[in-house]
């Protein structure tokens, strides 16, 4: 009997797969509005473990002004990378205030890491070169309700 619960649990557990594999990459997360001065951002808020771990991954687009807000409990160096993601993204390291602290330019399928210059609670991310066509840096603040706002 154990050699076959074995298999079939094995089995089972192939089948179910990630979260993400039933439905295509999540497209399902809560959203919050963020705005850069008059630029509007639709962000999707990845604030779980389960989440931020999938991120973008697998997504092959995504609408201009969309990006994905990561929400983490208490500031940190935060750092990404871009396995198993698809699109080219700026990821903005952002202070409990909405102060951009610094940008990184991320290389889709690359395991570089792309960390902040200082612990942050907050990484936004959008297609790459979203924020430099729109002459936003570091310094810059967001605003929104995840920054009290």
């Amino acid at each position: 009997m154990k050699a076959l619960f074995t298999p079939l649990l094995c089995l089972g557990l192939l089948a179910s797969g990630p979260a993400w594999s039933q439905d295509g990459p999540q497209l399902n997360l809560p959203r919050t509005t963020l705005s850069a001065g008059m630029r509007l951002i639709h962000a999707q808020v990845a604030d779980t473990p389960q989440s931020r771990t999938v991120g973008l991954m697998f997504r092959r687009e995504m609408p201009d002004n969309e990006g994905m807000l990561f929400v983490f409990e208490q500031p940190a160096t935060q750092c990404f990378w871009m396995k198993n993601t698809l699109l080219p993204l700026t990821a903005a390291f952002v202070a409990d205030d909405g102060t951009i602290v610094n940008l990184a330019d991320m290389q889709p399928q690359s395991l570089d890491s792309h960390c902040s210059a200082k612990p942050v609670r907050y990484v936004l991310e959008m297609h790459q070169g979203w924020f430099a066509k729109r002459g936003i840096k570091a310094g810059a603040r967001l605003s929104g309700p995840p920054f009290g706002k």
